[in-house]
């Protein structure tokens, strides 16, 4: 099966930047998707995050199935990521009810969307979760980013949003989108707030 595929060795740069922000160009991506809106401290965003997670562990599982995906190879399982947006832009950002997202889980170059489908039907017959249907398998690019990796509670992110903010506008780089992508290092219910690592990562362009 060949050397195992560690994202933290092998994708090092997108994966454990620095506590201090970078321009990165992220290459285009295949992951499963869940889309919805909320409190992400809410049960319908846990059985999102679930439902993707048993997802890929049956993808990374299926070499021990009958059926072994072509080109398999073995590797870790990517860590949750999530892009997160307002639905009414003109409400204060601490307002959680009033987050969207894009939750997702990157996925090995072997995945096909004909395989996504018969993983879907499989977990659904041994999990019930009604978040498995609303999954979705496809490519993202993040293309032009800053990003740096965020030590500490979410609710403190801003300040890491500020430091990135101050650096592009230093470099020569303007954010395009309010959106923006964050990669969730750390387990939350196993982790102390002060400790968790997320990279956050927002589109630019050269001014």
């Amino acid at each position: 099966m060949g050397a195992k595929i560690e994202y933290k060795k092998t994708y090092k740069q997108i994966y454990l930047p620095k506590t201090v922000p970078v321009i990165i160009d992220v290459p285009k991506m295949p992951f499963i998707m869940i889309s919805g809106s909320g409190d992400p401290n809410g049960e319908e965003f846990a059985k999102a995050t679930e439902a993707l997670y048993s997802l890929s562990y049956a993808v990374k599982m299926s070499y021990k199935s009958n059926e072994v995906p072509d080109g398999y190879y073995e590797y870790t399982v990517f860590p949750l990521e999530g892009i997160w947006d307002l639905v009414d832009k003109s409400k204060p950002i601490e307002d959680k009810s009033n987050y969207k997202y894009t939750i997702m889980i990157r996925q090995p170059d072997f995945l096909t969307s004909q395989l996504f489908a018969n993983f879907v039907e499989k977990t659904k017959k041994k999990k019930s979760n009604p978040y498995l249907e609303k999954a979705e398998f496809g490519e993202l690019i993040d293309g032009l980013s800053c990003q740096i990796l965020h030590i500490g509670p979410y609710d403190n992110e801003q300040e890491s949003f500020d430091m990135m903010e101050s650096f592009c506008k230093e470099k020569g780089y303007i954010r395009t989108s309010k959106t923006h992508r964050e990669i969730y290092l750390s387990d939350p219910r196993k982790t102390d707030k002060q400790k968790l690592k997320t990279v956050l990562r927002f589109p630019v362009r050269q001014q």
